[in-house]
């Protein structure tokens, strides 16, 4: 998804499963990189993780009706390790990409939204 790659993008939503946690991402820039790293940065503070996009159909069996899977992994820190998934994709457009998950563990639903900054 080439789109992602474009510019750099801010969380503008992040309900995880019972709560938003949308503010313990404020001040971050988040770049896709085609190599697949990705980076978020606020001032001095750089956190580095990877993306992609797979076929669900290969790799994933929470019965997303999408196919197509984004997903994102951070190893640290802990509001990061909360980014960590196979996202399924609501929408993209060239200025918002909007993601959901159901938890396999406790059938809670997590949203994600970024928009271009």
């Amino acid at each position: 998804m080439t789109t992602a790659q474009t510019g750099s993008w801010k969380v503008t939503y992040f309900f995880d499963t019972d709560h938003e946690e949308t503010n313990h991402f404020t001040g971050y820039a988040f770049t896709f990189n085609e190599n697949g790293s990705l980076v978020a940065v606020n001032g001095s503070t750089t956190i580095t993780g990877t993306w992609s996009v797979t076929d669900s159909n290969s790799s994933d069996d929470d019965g997303g009706s999408s196919g197509i899977d984004f997903n994102i992994f951070f190893a640290s820190p802990p509001d990061f390790e909360d980014l960590s998934d196979d996202w399924d994709i609501i929408s993209v457009s060239s200025s918002k990409i909007e993601l959901t998950d159901v938890s396999g563990g406790n059938g809670g639903t997590d949203f994600l939204t970024f928009e271009r900054i």
